[in-house]
């Protein structure tokens, strides 16, 4: 009877472990899944296909703030495989240098949501806050 209840906590355990790895990259893609949402509308606005709205702008930069916050707890080291997880192996390897990168992307984005007033100053600012999208990506996302 021991043996049958330490196999079954052994199978609940594995099944968690399992769990909590598919748990923390679907919230990684959700959250990816909405900042590009937001990428998006901007472009949008920036190449002129929808007209400028100040809130819509705003949103943007108040969505990759929190997307900052939040995803560096994501990378859990249960989750570095599974869940077509395109997250690089470095991530773990130079976890300081990743997590910095979105304390910067978090920063940028708080700063160029306050002095966006136009489009042109959105424009600028969106610009530059996205560099920190292509610098993470290239160094710590796998190509697909």
């Amino acid at each position: 009877m021991l043996r049958v209840l330490i196999a079954i906590a052994a199978v609940a355990v594995g099944a968690t472990t399992v769990i909590a790895q598919q748990d923390a990259i679907a919230a990684r893609k959700a959250l990816m899944k909405a900042t590009g949402g937001q990428t998006a509308v901007a472009s949008k606005m920036v190449k002129g296909e929808e007209p400028f709205d100040l809130a819509k702008a705003k949103t943007v930069f108040t969505t990759y703030e929190d997307t900052a916050t939040k995803m560096p707890a994501l990378f859990t080291p249960d989750s570095k495989t599974g869940g077509d997880t395109a997250a690089l192996p470095k991530i773990w390897e130079n976890k300081a240098d990743f997590e910095a990168r979105f304390t910067k992307f978090g920063a940028d984005a708080k700063a160029a949501a306050a002095k966006t007033t136009d489009l042109d100053s959105f424009k600028a600012a969106f610009g530059d806050v996205t560099k920190n999208c292509g610098a993470c990506h290239n160094e710590y996302r796998a190509k697909k």
